[in-house]
């Protein structure tokens, strides 16, 4: 099954190039000490084969962490199994512990804590249904009466103008999600999943696929949202995780190698690996 196929499923179920300039830092985030996930000791295996090693950390309220490395070395994995996706794989295995607000996330319904801890993939994946609908799928699902439209209006809305798209759609709701652009696709897309309200969102490489002046504005929705969420996101883009990030976590054959304050990984690393990824040694 492909991945984008097993994203779509996921969605259902849970309900880029870099800038020509110099990287511009945004204003870091106000220093928060309220911990919303707590990783420990976690190792994720597929069969045999560990993709990830014995990593912990914490997530805090109010902050962006990025999750940075080279193809392979376990961030996406790691960020799949925060909200248990990683479950969609037969042959996927994991130890250790995750904590959400101090409850184990096993204990959790899975529907639950997806809604809590929400997903945007790597791909832009609109349902195929209206712009109103996308967003209103999840609200639908998770009411024990089906809502009317008019029941939902606020909450589409509210969810539009926080994904920085209402002023672009408003007029046109009821027009397919997929004719939208791909920046207007990948906003949609962040609109449904905060619209469930969540704690904690994740995101996989979301400007992978966008051209630079659509990456320029998921990067300043994301700096905006992380004053009401706790975002993690996985990038390749080391210029993207230093204009947004807070902290960075940095990763290599499913090891977590240094985990710091931005600023301080790029430019002053504990860990040679970091150095020399960092530096573009290899990647």
């Amino acid at each position: 099954m492909s991945i984008g196929k097993l994203d779509f499923e996921a969605e259902l179920m849970a309900i880029a190039p870099e800038r020509i300039n110099p990287p511009v830092r945004h204003e870091r985030a106000v220093a928060t000490t309220v911990e919303r996930l707590r990783v420990e000791a976690v190792s994720v295996f597929y069969g045999d084969k560990a993709a990830v090693k014995d990593v912990s950390l914490s997530i805090h309220q109010g902050e962006v962490l990025a999750l940075i490395g080279p193809s392979g070395c376990g961030k996406t994995t790691l960020l799949r199994t925060l909200n248990r996706l990683t479950e969609l794989t037969p042959s996927a295995s994991h130890s250790g512990r995750i904590l959400l607000d101090g409850e184990d996330t096993h204990e959790l319904v899975d529907t639950e804590l997806r809604r809590r801890v929400s997903m945007v993939f790597q791909q832009p994946n609109p349902f195929p249904m209206s712009i109103f609908d996308n967003v209103g799928f999840a609200l639908r699902e998770q009411s024990r009466k089906r809502p009317h439209r008019r029941q939902l209006e606020p909450q589409v809305d509210r969810a539009l103008q926080r994904a920085g798209l209402y002023e672009e759609v408003h007029a046109d709701l009821d027009r397919s999600a997929l004719r939208l652009s791909g920046g207007q696709q990948q906003r949609l897309c962040i609109a449904r999943a905060i619209a469930q309200q969540p704690e904690i969102l994740l995101m996989d490489e979301p400007c992978s696929a966008l051209d630079p002046r659509s990456t320029a504005v998921i990067e300043d929705l994301i700096v905006q949202l992380r004053q009401d969420l706790a975002i993690v996101i996985v990038t390749h883009n080391l210029q993207q995780a230093r204009r947004i990030a807070d902290r960075v976590a940095f990763m290599y054959l499913g090891d977590l190698v240094e985990l710091g304050e931005t600023e301080q990984v790029f430019t002053d690393p504990r860990e040679e690996r970091t150095r020399e990824y960092v530096a573009g040694a290899f990647g």
